[in-house]
């Protein structure tokens, strides 16, 4: 439709909207078993989205649908949809959102991608974008028209169960990828529309507690948070949602400032603004800063949340109270239901809300789609360690021992906001892919050694490590989302992942211990949602791998990074932590003074493994960094080169890493961040040239009052231990 056609429609249908109707379009609701909500069946919302019209609806797609079967969800899609669209006065379509944060990973027979972490460690713009398009077309084909993400979170603390949802520590990172992934979502050749979450700041909570408060300065929420989500609204953006935390006292769902003065106004975003699922409840019975929902549901939609994910009915009933009162301007929901009713124009749903059953296997999981999700486990495995060169394996060594909870457990795999049961996902172990990758005459064997915080037959996994020729570990953790809930435990005593442990349980020690007094060489693999201390691991393992949450089919890039079928190139994208008590850990932190001298301090950035840490099967060599420039002018941009040889004997990918630092500034900037970064593929000694076109705003200071300046002054740039330094001209 012509976008004039589009807007005419819209002012016609708001013209003839009764307020009801209105108010029904703001609200949304959900089909499945919600904590804190009634269960709702296909038929109970079906009669929602009748009356009174409710404007979006949850079928499927979520931890608490039941509901997964691919045919199975979009018939209900379309059953939906008929009742909004033939059996409400006005025909208007529904808009359907999916969790979508690695893949449509909670429908059955899907392509499920490694987690977000995983993917940051690739340092792979375009794959992402691939990863984006995949994910649109199999969204699209089973009625749903929105994704709730990409996520821009910021993981500051590892404790916190919400990171491996991010692209971890860096802003720069966080923002670029998340970009990259919208802009594949947009690419497709289907009207997905994205969601970029959980604005403004979300990943640095209280004792890294989830939904807790983030108590920050203005500079530090601008410079760590806010700026990765600058990016992805830049690429354009159909919705943002808001965080569950309150910012400095005031929760991000009724902030005026963070929702309107600076998501509208100033960043210049024109989307909708949805509410995370309870995020307006929580304004009530959380925050306390509404005495009813009535009160909080004026709240948010006065500073700027435009859609109540779960209003339903109560939503609606409470806006029509609302403006009838003159409490909220009528203007204020007419907007609202511009914005989603433009959206759902823009989406083509007026014209074709249905979708076609019969085309789904030319779209789901196909071959061309989970080898798109390969390809991102390969590129994400991070070598961490290789003491001695042990890895890569010998495929035709004659037995190989397999142990470890997270070896044949394909749900612990693929890891949450994902369908949660072995059976209903497809895909390849660990276990199985190293029987696919090994040699005709190599035995495989197995015995799981011990449960994710439970022991198992240690002994039979000792005696059968005794008589191989390797032994692979396969450790981390299980199935798990937010405050690490929805899962299956064995009590509450022992519950892991938790945030108070970033170690290993003892069970998994134990076994880990076990099979290494064998003296069998041995390989730890670590199946984790975020970084774990294990220094015991890092000190007594020779090798050591990083596989993140790696999607269904990420056992076999396991295999093959294990067995040199696969070169391993990730990059941590979150520092990995000594214990808990050396957080935080992250390489973008401020420095301290030193009043007596350096000895008095421990280093103030002590990793078990930095930021950006991840070892290949050959060797790089970096020469010649340089700068067109010696001087840019605040508003300029510089190109920093550097050579990139490989001197191995393989070829390799190499994501290569710029840095900066500023030398003086008139408030403190953290000692390093990572400013640009490119991936590059060579052949056993080829050299190739890396360019990074340089923002001199890459080098910004943040005012305590949270303004972002281009100081004058020098700045200097590294790569992989080579400096250079550039002077930033006053812009005077």
């Amino acid at each position: 439709m012509h976008a004039d056609d589009a807007d005419s429609r819209v002012e016609a249908l708001l013209d003839e909207m009764t307020l009801r109707e209105k108010a029904a379009q703001l609200a949304g609701t959900y089909v499945g078993e919600m904590a804190e909500h009634p269960t709702q069946t296909v038929d109970e919302v079906e009669a929602l989205v009748r009356n009174p019209g409710i404007g979006f609806a949850t079928p499927f797609g979520f931890g608490g649908s039941p509901h997964t079967g691919s045919k199975e969800v979009v018939d209900i899609a379309n059953r939906l949809q008929r009742a909004a669209v033939e059996e409400t006065r006005l025909g208007i379509p529904l808009l359907i959102p999916v969790d979508t944060i690695h893949g449509h990973a909670y429908v059955q027979n899907t392509t499920v991608f490694p987690h977000n972490l995983g993917l940051a460690a690739t340092r792979n713009r375009a794959l992402l974008e691939r990863v984006g398009t995949t994910t649109a077309r199999e969204v699209a084909a089973t009625g749903a028209r929105l994704s709730y993400g990409p996520t821009c979170d910021v993981a500051r603390d590892p404790r916190w169960g919400r990171t491996f949802e991010t692209f971890g520590e860096s802003p720069l990172l966080c923002g670029e990828l998340a970009a990259a992934k919208s802009r594949g979502v947009h690419d497709a050749d289907v009207d997905v529309a994205t969601m970029a979450k959980h604005f403004p700041a979300y990943g640095e909570p209280e004792r890294g507690e989830d939904t807790a408060p983030v108590d920050r300065s203005l500079s530090s929420l601008r410079r760590d948070f806010v700026r990765a989500f600058e990016p992805i609204l830049e690429e354009g953006l159909e919705g943002i949602m808001p965080s569950y935390n309150s910012i400095n006292g005031e929760p991000s769902h009724g902030s005026s400032y963070w929702l309107t003065d600076v998501l509208r106004e100033e960043l210049g975003f024109d989307g909708y603004v949805a509410s995370d699922w309870n995020g307006v409840r929580m304004l009530h019975e959380d925050h306390r800063v509404a005495e009813s929902m009535r009160e909080a549901i004026r709240q948010s939609m006065t500073a700027g949340v435009d859609v109540h994910s779960l209003g339903s009915v109560d939503h609606t009933d409470h806006v029509v109270g609302l403006v009838e009162s003159g409490e909220v301007d009528e203007s204020v929901v007419d907007e609202s239901v511009r914005r989603v009713l433009e959206l759902k124009a823009d989406l083509g749903l007026f014209e074709d809300p249905y979708v076609d059953a019969e085309g789904l296997d030319d779209v789901l999981g196909t071959d061309a789609h989970r080898e798109t999700a390969l390809d991102a486990a390969r590129q994400s495995m991070t070598l961490l360690q290789n003491e001695d060169d042990l890895l890569p394996f010998d495929p035709d060594t004659d037995e190989v021992f397999v142990t470890g909870p997270n070896s044949d457990a394909l749900s612990n795999q693929v890891g949450g906001w994902s369908v949660s049961k072995d059976d209903e996902v497809t895909g390849i172990s660990v276990r199985d892919g190293i029987e696919s990758v090994v040699g005709d005459d190599t035995t495989v064997t197995y015995e799981q050694g011990a449960g994710i915080d439970e022991p198992a037959d240690v002994e039979a996994a000792v005696e059968a490590a005794e008589s191989a020729d390797v032994a692979v570990v396969v450790l981390g953790e299980n199935w798990y989302i937010h405050e690490f809930g929805v899962q299956e435990i064995t009590g509450p005593t022992d519950r892991f992942p938790k945030r108070t442990q970033l170690t290993l349980p003892d069970a998994q020690q134990d076994l880990l211990e076990a099979i290494v007094e064998t003296e069998t060489p041995t390989a730890l693999v670590f199946i984790t949602g975020r970084p774990l201390a294990t220094p015991w691991a890092e000190a007594n393992v020779p090798a050591i791998l990083q596989a993140y949450y790696p999607g269904a089919d990420g056992g076999r890039a396991v295999a093959e990074t294990l067995f040199g079928h696969n070169n391993p190139s990730g990059k941590l994208p979150i520092s990995v932590p000594r214990s808990t008590g050396h957080l935080p850990t992250r390489h973008n932190h401020l420095p301290n003074p030193t009043p007596i001298g350096r000895e008095e301090h421990e280093p103030s950035y002590d990793p078990l493994w930095a930021f950006g840490h991840g070892l290949s099967y050959t060797d790089f060599e970096y020469r010649d960094l340089s700068l067109s420039a010696e001087t840019v002018d605040p508003d300029g941009r510089v190109t920093v080169g550097v050579d990139v040889a490989n001197v191995g004997d393989r070829a390799g990918d190499e994501a290569v890493q710029l840095f900066g630092a500023r030398e003086y500034s008139s408030t403190v900037t953290p000692v390093r961040e990572l400013v640009d970064f490119e991936r590059v593929s060579l052949d056993a000694g080829e050299t190739a040239t890396v360019e990074f076109d340089l923002p001199a705003s890459a080098f910004s200071v943040f005012h305590p009052d949270g303004s972002r300046v281009v100081e004058a002054g020098t700045v200097t740039v590294e790569c992989e231990g080579s400096t250079a330094s550039l002077t930033v001209a006053d812009d005077g």
